[in-house]
């Protein structure tokens, strides 16, 4: 059985077919990672939205907030895709299903946009902050950000003794007939099953 997540706001199907086949991952990818970080968002309530572990950590909203704000400033700023101003990208109001809601909206014209572009564009090199990089790189690299912070918020869930959903595989609280976590030597050394 395969492994479900605790929310899919965006379907696997119909996703756009990538101009570029070598590219198809990477959509498919963003739209799985998007939907992994609502299956963790809303494993919250809104009174945890102030949590944070530490005087000096982010709380759960400070988090929300950035993921939101970063990838509009991502992929605006450094990609060049189409997004709306930086004053329209919160919710009026902050609640967890509210930004979950505009995770999901923010991310499905994003994915139409990169299925549409070509080869050249996601090799070209652009300015990246102080650097310059590939597209493809600075791509990859927004997805990175977007799972540690997702990772932040699986710490805080299990400080708050709250269910941890699967992202990659089981957790101590989501697991299903089938999974195979690779917990021991044995499982780390099985060989290929093609």
């Amino acid at each position: 059985m395969p492994m479900r997540y605790t929310f899919t706001g965006i379907s696997d199907t119909p996703l756009p077919q990538c101009r570029v086949r070598l590219f198809q991952h990477a959509i498919e990818t963003y739209a799985s990672e998007t939907n992994k970080i609502g299956s963790v968002w809303t494993q919250f309530g809104d009174d945890d939205l102030a949590y944070r572990p530490h005087p000096r950590a982010s709380s759960v909203e400070d988090i929300v907030r950035h993921q939101l704000l970063s990838e509009r400033r991502f992929f605006g700023e450094f990609l060049g895709a189409p997004e709306p101003a930086a004053s329209a990208v919160l919710p009026a109001t902050i609640t967890i299903q509210s930004c979950v809601n505009r995770l999901i909206e923010l991310a499905l014209p994003r994915i139409a946009f990169f299925a549409e572009r070509d080869e050249p564009w996601w090799v070209e090199t652009v300015p990246f902050f102080d650097v310059a990089r590939e597209r493809a790189w600075i791509f990859w690299r927004r997805v990175l950000h977007s799972t540690h912070h997702r990772t932040q918020l699986t710490v805080y869930l299990r400080m708050l003794d709250r269910p941890v959903p699967a992202t990659y595989g089981p957790t101590a609280d989501a697991s299903w007939e089938g999974a195979d976590p690779t917990n021991t030597v044995a499982a780390a050394g099985r060989s290929s099953r093609l």
